[in-house]
């Protein structure tokens, strides 16, 4: 008996409703092409820069996408197995991964990582076959034949996926040679740029901080022994990135606090903290007094500031302990916003300069805070469903709860977040797929002409993207 095969229907995520259907199909067509503009990520650079052919299927579809794993590791598979936190992978390892994640196939049913592996096995690699513990091997081989061709090396895809930028998550202390590589060669015509993640050098609470700052005054050239030096040494890593063409910083706190501290109080906690004995209350002020600091600075150098806190990093100890972080065993938490930004929106809410995309995993916060946020200040915009949310459902229930206050005008474009490179197409395919679904009911119900939903869906996937992180 033959495998069940898989096929991606034409209508997939569109209205039922045959009427809606019909302008959705419409809608979706006049973007379905537009290039992908990916501001947020974390594909390596070097992927790019060095154009190595893939290893392995694991080794690309699976070892990095935190996604597929956390799902596996909830049905017993051991992480190891699947290749985290180890190094190349033997050609026995990576095919008994495979055939792991093909033999839990059912596990992601009704998940959006199942319509973004459906999208990649089949849009990619013209896998027709469900996977299955049968079918593990005959999909490995497929997958591997077309990896070995010259179609399929990371700069062949990127120009397949018709990506017109890809920003990277970048240390501050990154000397950015995998851009500069790239910036400097006549033989790649994409535009890939880094994006500044500061959070470890902001948080004098964390065991690692006093080494980060050491390693900030080395690629620096500046003393960190006060806190102006250290402020100076921030500024100067800043000024780095954006002459390597970047266009944003991105934090990823636990919240969304901020502050404005005196100088001298500010000092005094940074001398303290520097001497390993802060407390845990001025090393929580003091990163909320940073994450102003890096608003002011946003006005100074026009970066693009993002934020996306609420996220308890690393909830399983052992798990952080045996493979790192970004594994797959991060937890979100319950947001608040609205006072929590008040210091830093007094401060620097109304400057010209300033662009800040507020993210979040939690939902209740979209139509009771950021949408009431992005519709009064003209620097705040809100972030489009990511992570944990970035489902279908969520993306629906999200334009309902944003659209009513903020518009259309006030949200990001689509933001993949993801390490997985082969699933950036599927993802926005499936958010413009989304948009399409949900402005044609707005026509539908003549809350809407049809000719401004044709303008709003370019706007949602080009305009908005490209205006808001400065493009």
């Amino acid at each position: 008996m033959s495998a069940p095969a898989m096929e991606l229907h034409p209508d997939r995520l569109l209205p039922a409703d045959a009427g809606v259907r019909q302008i959705a199909r419409e809608l979706y067509e006049s973007v379905a092409g537009a290039p992908i503009i990916s501001p947020h990520g974390h594909v390596p650079p070097q992927w790019l820069s060095e154009d190595t052919p893939f290893s392995d299927p694991t080794s690309l579809l699976i070892t990095p996408d935190h996604y597929i794993n956390r799902m596996l590791h909830a049905r017993g598979v051991s992480l190891a197995d699947l290749g985290v936190g180890r190094g190349p992978l033997s050609e026995q390892d990576a095919r008994a991964a495979f055939r792991a994640f093909c033999s839990h196939w059912p596990a992601y049913r009704g998940t959006p990582v199942r319509y973004w592996l459906e999208e990649e096995l089949i849009g990619i690699f013209g896998i027709t076959q469900r996977p299955s513990a049968e079918t593990a091997d005959a999909i490995y081989d497929q997958i591997a034949a077309k990896l070995a061709t010259d179609a399929f090396r990371p700069r062949a895809l990127f120009d397949a996926f018709n990506i017109s930028v890809l920003a990277t998550t970048d240390d501050p202390c990154d000397d950015l040679g995998a851009h500069r590589a790239l910036a400097d060669d006549p033989g790649f015509s994409g535009r890939v740029i880094p994006t500044f993640r500061p959070d470890k050098y902001l948080d004098p609470s964390l065991a690692t901080w006093n080494d980060s700052i050491d390693a900030l005054a080395r690629a620096s050239g500046i003393d960190t022994g006060d806190y102006a030096g250290y402020i100076e040494a921030l500024e100067n890593r800043r000024a780095h990135f954006k002459a390597h063409g970047a266009v944003s910083s991105d934090h990823g706190h636990l919240d969304a606090g901020t502050a404005i501290l005196p100088e001298a109080e500010v000092s005094r906690i940074y001398a303290a903290a520097r001497a390993g004995q802060v407390s845990d209350e001025d090393a929580r002020a003091f990163r909320w007094h940073m994450t102003s600091e890096m608003a002011r600075m946003a006005c100074d150098d026009g970066l693009v500031m993002t934020l996306h806190p609420g996220v308890r990093r690393n909830h399983h100890t052992p798990t952080f302990e045996t493979y790192g972080a970004d594994v797959g065993c991060d937890i979100p938490i319950a947001m608040e916003f609205t006072d929590s930004l008040r210091p830093l929106l007094n401060a620097y809410g109304t400057h010209p300069n300033l662009n800040l995309v507020l993210f979040t995993i939690d939902e209740t916060v979209f139509s009771r805070e950021l949408a009431p946020l992005a519709g009064f200040y003209p620097s705040v915009y809100v972030g489009v469903p990511w992570w944990f949310i970035d489902a279908p459902e969520a993306i629906q229930r999200f334009r309902s709860a944003v659209t009513e206050t903020a518009g259309f005008s006030r949200v990001s474009g689509f933001i993949d977040d993801t390490r997985a490179f082969c699933s950036i197409p599927a993802r926005h395919d499936m958010s413009r797929r989304l948009d399409a679904g949900y402005l044609a009911g707005l026509v539908a119900q003549h809350r809407l002409a049809l000719d401004e939903a044709h303008e709003t869906i370019t706007e949602l996937v080009v305009d908005n993207p490209t205006r808001i992180f400065k493009l």
